[in-house]
């Protein structure tokens, strides 16, 4: 630009500062940069050999920058996707395709496992959790009640009878959850008077997939205490009757989380925004008691479901 004044303004900073700048460069080569006059600035000959060895260096890293500051707001790129295997299927995967056919210039990385994702390790830009919220450093939104629902097949029912009070959920063939990491089939849990209280089972068939379990209580196998993600289809279709319905415990969650707040890429903000507004408070994937209540007499034929619940 001819002037340190000039290129000082070009930079949003001040001749003095670029002055000094310039200086300590020189110092650190040893070679002198600028023919300096009190009228005019020029290049030496080491100036001019520099700056044309290092200017598409330059430009290249200045791309690099336009480009990381237009993430913001862009339409392309990467975004690493992180949740269970079971609720990554049934909840995210619908919400995927959708994202992905408004936004066809960015890719989807999903990352499907039951096990604790490392966040900033893997480079995952949002994460869904099913359970407990995450307990790292991350901001995380719970977007619906995850409900613990003790069901069992219409045919189980016919042929065993139904429980009609929680004592007596020990006299039937039952099937667990078997935790990951632990190995251990995971306590039933249930609401009494508006406590948690986990009952230790001792199952006739224990999964280590959600999936499996729900299809083995589907097939008669047993009862089952099956999370409402997995619940919701089969319920809704006859296929599950629930019970002991004023039991039902709400205490775990499905949680959205992510490793910062500030600076996101307009494109993960968006799918951020995007699950949001369908998944918050969805009843796809959870029950209201009333509708708990009327399955129940649905599939005993009654008008009153207090034997059931």
């Amino acid at each position: 630009m001819g002037s340190f004044h000039r290129a000082a303004l070009a930079q949003g900073s001040t001749p003095q500062a670029v002055s000094k700048a310039i200086r300590a460069l020189e110092q650190h080569l040893g070679v002198r940069l600028f023919h300096r006059t009190t009228r005019k600035i020029t290049l030496t000959e080491e100036g001019e050999r520099l700056f044309n060895d290092v200017r598409s260096s330059l430009e290249g890293v200045a791309a690099a920058v336009s480009r990381a500051r237009s993430a913001v707001g862009d339409d392309e790129g990467l975004i690493r996707i992180s949740a269970g295997g079971s609720a990554g299927r049934k909840v995210l995967l619908p919400l995927v395709v959708d994202f992905a056919q408004q936004h066809p210039g960015i890719e989807i990385d999903l990352l499907l496992e039951d096990r604790a994702t490392d966040t900033i390790a893997e480079r995952i830009d949002v994460g869904f959790r099913a359970g407990n919220p995450p307990n790292a450093q991350v901001i995380a939104r719970r977007l619906f009640a995850i409900q613990q629902i003790v069901c069992a097949a219409p045919a189980y029912l016919a042929r065993h009878g139904t429980p009609r009070r929680l004592p007596q959920l020990l006299m039937h063939r039952c099937t667990g959850y078997r935790q990951p990491g632990t190995g251990r089939p995971v306590p039933w849990e249930f609401d009494v008077k508006g406590e948690i209280v986990f009952q230790p089972m001792h199952p006739v068939l224990c999964c280590s997939d959600p999936d499996a379990e729900m299809l083995a209580v589907a097939g008669g196998l047993g009862i089952g205490q099956v999370d409402s993600i997995n619940a919701a289809v089969p319920l809704r279709a006859g296929a599950l009757v629930p019970l002991l319905t004023a039991h039902v415990s709400e205490r775990m969650g499905f949680y959205l989380y992510y490793a910062q707040r500030r600076n996101l890429p307009g494109r993960v903000r968006r799918f951020i925004d995007l699950a949001v507004q369908r998944l918050k408070d969805s009843t796809d994937f959870s029950f209201a008691a009333a509708e708990l209540r009327a399955l129940a007499r649905k599939a005993a034929g009654l008008t009153d479901a207090s034997e059931l619940v």
